[in-house]
């Protein structure tokens, strides 16, 4: 990078930071802190969220899938529709029936504080872990484009986490919410600067592939009964809706994108936004990985290192970025790349402070007496959370697989059993205490046996891979929480009528 990149991104980072500071001004209650008063802009909302759950590391993931294992992932797009219609005509209408800043406060309505703690508390473990993986892996990104060595590393991960965290801790949700959208701007025209140059460096667009890349991609089938067979179609569309609908319906980031809306038709068009901006920039995202992989058969000197191009697919993009665009454009895509990782740490933050605040202290009555106490409260909490995030990320090298591996493997473990606490609460007339958390006990454990199937059970001495892949992690856990859910809740409901 040069002195006019660097000076690219440190415009960004102040700017955010200014953001921050005007939006903070204005704030005298947790309510306007949390959920921007529940009036805000169902385009802002959808744009937010869509950058929240993108992160920097589907960012870079997606371009690595693609041109190290094969285009196959782009049909997860096919499901969102599907999403669409479960999330927004049957989830939503209720959720926003129930104004609230915490989505699990819904849950002791119906089941009591064990599960409300329940909820919360898994929704803690899931967003502190999750942004300890993405700063991690932000980290090693940004140190590869800027040339520094792997001691770089904690010190991009304290630089990253501490300008996300103070923004967000001084502006709340609509400093988020306002630089979530400079940031979906950012990273998009980085994703299409690269495909611009890549054809432009070549020519022309000879980089398309005309056909499968058997030297380079793995096989992808249409279905599959090998359930150690990486990526199949089917598996990959049941993977993408169960965790889609699982987290708009029990994340709190999610949720409290929604209370932030004035109503159900609005929050309907906020999620229909999300929807579309994600298939956009996910479908540009892939034409990145296709890109780069066109550019380094032609030019195999120029990889980031000596062998096959799909073992290090991974490090494609941020080499790409860091030694083939030109100045100014690289500043651009850095910036992209930052904004990327703040995006989602800041949404987890301040999603994690409201938590905090309402299921924990505000349930036990240990809010501070005053708004404006409970607003300074919430900040000084926030500056908490960012500090064991960071603490968290020295330990996320022990994940083992490729970005989209490690991404599928962090977010479904608890993913489905949030959302399974919502569905027994708020569709099942005959749920009860025991019963729901049987089926919480049941879909975590069968999360956790395929996530870490290869480790558990041994990796196939001839492919390498584990005995189940982690595509199946969300529907497993969802058919088997709901399943054994669904049969202790009857067996408990009999016991206490007898």
């Amino acid at each position: 990078m040069t002195f006019v990149d660097w000076i690219i991104v440190g415009i960004y980072a102040i700017s955010t930071l200014w953001l921050g500071h005007y939006f903070g001004r204005r704030q005298s209650s947790t309510k306007e802190y949390f959920i921007g008063s529940g009036s805000m802009h169902p385009m802002l909302i959808g744009v937010s969220l869509f950058a929240t759950l993108l992160s920097t590391i589907s960012y870079l993931a997606i371009p690595g899938e693609i041109s190290g294992k094969g285009p196959i992932y782009l049909t997860n797009y096919i499901a969102y529709p599907f999403v669409f219609l479960v999330i927004g005509f049957v989830i939503l209408p209720v959720y926003m029936r129930n104004r609230v800043t915490s989505a699990y406060e819904l849950l002791e309505e119906r089941l009591g504080v064990s599960v409300r703690l329940l909820g919360a508390t898994m929704f803690l473990m899931l967003r502190l872990v999750w942004m300890a993986l993405l700063v991690y892996l932000t980290a090693k990104a940004i140190a590869i484009m800027i040339g520094a060595g792997p001691e770089a590393v904690p010190w991009i991960v304290l630089v990253t986490g501490a300008f996300a965290v103070f923004y967000t801790t001084l502006g709340g949700l609509r400093a988020v919410v306002i630089t979530d959208l400079i940031q979906t701007i950012l990273l998009y025209g980085g994703a299409l600067l690269v495909i611009g140059t890549v054809t432009w460096k070549m020519g022309g667009f000879g980089w398309f592939p005309t056909e499968w890349q058997g030297d380079v991609w793995d096989a992808q089938p249409i279905f599959s009964f090998d359930p150690a067979t990486r990526i199949t179609v089917f598996g990959s569309l049941m993977s993408v809706f169960f965790w889609m609908t699982a987290t708009m319906a029990g994340d709190q980031v999610s949720v409290q994108r929604f209370m932030a809306t004035e109503n159900a038709p609005k929050a309907r068009r906020a999620l229909a936004v999300q929807l579309t901006v994600s298939m956009i920039v996910g479908a540009t995202l892939g034409l990145v990985g296709l890109a780069l992989l066109g550019y380094f058969q032609v030019h195999p000197e120029l990889l980031p290192e000596a062998g096959a191009l799909n073992d290090q697919a991974d490090k494609l993009f941020p080499h790409f970025i860091a030694f083939e665009l030109p100045p100014v454009i690289t500043g651009l895509v850095v910036s992209g790349l930052f904004a990327a990782a703040m995006s989602s740490i800041d949404s987890g933050v301040n999603s994690i402070t409201a938590v905090v605040m309402t299921d924990i202290l505000g349930r036990f009555d240990r809010k501070p007496a005053t708004a404006k106490e409970s607003v300074s409260y919430a900040r000084r909490l926030a500056m908490v959370i960012g500090a064991v995030v960071v603490l968290l990320s020295t330990f996320m090298d022990r994940i083992p697989g490729n970005f989209m591996a490690v991404t599928n493997k962090v977010v479904n473990l608890l993913t489905v059993p949030i959302a399974l606490l919502f569905i027994f609460a708020l569709f099942v007339p005959f749920a009860n205490v025991k019963g729901v958390w049987a089926g919480t006990l049941a879909s975590v454990s069968t999360a956790l046996l395929i996530a870490f199937s290869g480790v558990i059970f041994g990796m196939d001495p001839v492919t390498g891979l584990p005995p189940v892949t982690f595509q199946w992690i969300s529907p497993a856990a969802a058919v088997v929480g709901l399943t054994v859910g669904l049969i202790a809740c009857k067996l408990f409901a009999k016991e206490k009528s007898s």
